[in-house]
């Protein structure tokens, strides 16, 4: 099957969500920015994770499709004290202002989707792999 992986936000969209994310193979790909909400598909490589990070003022959903990661959290940068294996078809809730990282600690890449409530990347936000997210000047 064949996607359409630009950013279409604020239009109407319908995709196999699953299907969509399993066929990324981009560290992200931002597919929908709207007034309000963002999604970015990932692929995270074995030994890699998202970045330790947190969004000021912005909910955040996770949802695995496809590996194995270790999800971590906390109130400071230093201080994750929830820590939880993840891996399909497990949801991950992360609210705003709490620092969080996800781990791939499998053997394949880690395919996962994130909604973000608001959005936290420029629309179109494409980066092929994670040194590229960490490269771009418009990220934090």
């Amino acid at each position: 099957m064949t996607f359409d992986f630009t950013d279409r936000g604020q239009k109407p969209v319908v995709e196999n969500v699953e299907e969509w994310t399993l066929a990324n193979d981009n560290y992200r790909t931002t597919v929908w920015t709207g007034k309000k909400m963002q999604m970015t598909l990932m692929s995270i490589q074995p030994g890699d994770d998202i970045g330790l990070e947190v969004h000021h003022g912005i909910d955040q959903f996770l949802r695995i499709e496809e590996g194995k990661g270790l999800c971590k959290m906390g109130d400071a940068e230093d201080n994750l004290t929830f820590v939880k294996e993840v891996s399909d078809d497990d949801a991950i809730f992360v609210p705003a202002d709490m620092w969080h990282n996800v781990e791939n600690i499998g053997d394949k890449p880690l395919k996962l989707y994130t909604l973000y409530a608001g959005p936290d990347h420029l629309p179109g936000t494409a980066h092929p792999t994670h040194q590229d997210a960490i490269d771009d000047p418009n990220e934090d």
